[in-house]
């Protein structure tokens, strides 16, 4: 019997675990989750799912519906925490390009359990001016 070993090196995120209870994915920076480039929010309407800053810096935001709109809140993510992001909670992760994250999550969530958000530019405007 092996120890098995899992990288991944590329930008985006990868599962590199699955088993029938859980999954461990490594997600790296892209274009998407840059400061510049994010426009959307997700929502995992089945499970929770945990995030564990590897290294770099990320910014977890995410945000309420409140009356009719959106309220947004973001945590600065500290290496070597756990941070559970609780079923339906909108989300998305601003990162730089050194970073590196572990996600787990349910083996079977996709986006066919799962939502996107797609933000307009006053929307893109209040997150960035709220992690600065």
């Amino acid at each position: 019997m092996n120890i098995e070993q899992f990288a991944f090196d590329q930008d985006g995120m990868k599962k590199v675990y699955v088993n029938d209870n859980w999954m461990v994915g490594l997600k790296n920076w892209k274009p998407e989750n840059d400061i510049n480039g994010f426009n959307n929010l997700e929502r995992h309407n089945e499970t929770d799912e945990l995030f564990v800053l590897l290294s770099g810096e990320c910014h977890l935001v995410y945000a309420e519906e409140e009356d009719g709109r959106l309220a947004f809140s973001s945590v600065q993510m500290e290496q070597n925490k756990v941070y559970n992001i609780p079923k339906t909670l909108w989300h998305n992760t601003i990162t730089q390009k050194d970073t590196k994250l572990a996600l787990i999550e349910a083996p079977d969530t996709s986006m066919e359990n799962s939502d996107v958000m797609e933000l307009d530019r006053e929307q893109v405007k209040e997150i960035k001016d709220l992690i600065g």
